[in-house]
């Protein structure tokens, strides 16, 4: 059995990993696996280039950002990172006070990210540029990740941020607001390593993505339900049994849930290379292939002998 360190950010989106631990679908493909919870990208980025853990799943932006040395983490450019494994679109909506009506209403407010120049940032400023607010209409204010924007959002002075399921279905619950999904596409949360390791461990890789995508179905099947929203209840904190049966409704859509194939998708991959090429400094091209590999993928198709 092969010990994986997996690095996460707390939330529902983790559903896959926590189906598989749960069901034995890691276990039969000779994995253990090890969450470490992270409290935003710069730790978690700083985590995976010094070798702190074997996997990351995270914003597919905060690989090319590192990769571009556009991060800010103080590691320098990260050439070694890439994403082997697509989870899904980000489930990302536009979340705010009570007050914040529409996005045009945060000009002269503060909205919070977890880092101004990576994740998913770049996704907000284009957002908000949608309703006509450009840099310096609203105030950046840094607070980390999905779980310490949703807390700085209930109870600071912050207008709005971005949030993943589940915590856009609990903003109701606490008098926030959800003002507008990211439509898709757009390339979220991936499996992410670094290049030399992954070339000595191949097999492994597959594993892991043979097992991710296992549970991915493992969830669609409507008769898992029941198990499938326990496992959750278990894993993240305040999960209810109706935020359970939301989350589900939500994260399993047939046409916006999690990627059945486990595979990069391409279209939303050049999104979030074109929402880089706009808001980035220095501003350069973006070439996919310094950020990506399918190799693993397709090796994980071949049944293991």
């Amino acid at each position: 059995m092969t010990l994986l360190r997996v690095n996460v950010f707390p939330g529902g989106f983790n559903w896959p990993i926590f189906a598989a631990m749960e069901t034995g679908l890691f276990a039969g493909n000779g994995i253990e696996i090890a969450l470490q919870a992270t409290t935003g990208s710069v730790a978690q980025m700083a985590g995976l280039a010094a070798g702190e853990f074997e996997i990351a799943m995270t914003a597919f932006d905060n690989i090319v950002a590192y990769v571009e040395g556009q991060g800010e983490a103080p590691i320098g450019p990260q050439p070694e990172f890439f994403a082997f494994l697509g989870s899904d679109d980000s489930f990302l909506s536009l979340v705010g006070k009570s007050e914040i009506i529409d996005a045009a209403d945060v000009r002269g407010r503060k909205v919070s990210v977890d880092a101004a120049t990576t994740g998913y940032a770049f996704a907000l400023f284009d957002m908000l540029a949608q309703s006509g607010l450009n840099e310096g209409d609203y105030t950046v204010v840094r607070v980390g990740g999905m779980a310490q924007r949703f807390q700085d959002l209930c109870s600071g002075d912050t207008a709005a941020t971005l949030l993943s399921s589940p915590y856009d279905l609990l903003a109701g619950n606490v008098g926030l607001r959800v003002i507008a999904r990211l439509p898709p596409p757009y390339q979220g949360n991936v499996g992410a390593a670094r290049r030399v390791w992954a070339r000595r461990n191949a097999e492994v890789v597959a594993a892991f993505i043979r097992s991710y995508v296992a549970a991915i179905g493992w969830l669609y099947d409507a008769a898992n339900k029941p198990r499938a929203c326990a496992i959750l209840q278990h894993h993240v904190s305040g999960m209810t049994p109706d935020l359970a049966e939301a989350s589900y409704t939500r994260l399993l859509d047939p046409q916006s849930g999690f990627f059945r194939d486990g595979r990069l998708h391409k279209d939303g991959v050049r999104r979030v290379l074109d929402l880089r090429t706009r808001y980035a400094k220095p501003r350069r091209p973006l070439d996919p292939a310094k950020y990506i590999s399918d190799e693993y993928w397709r090796l994980a198709q071949i049944a293991p002998g």
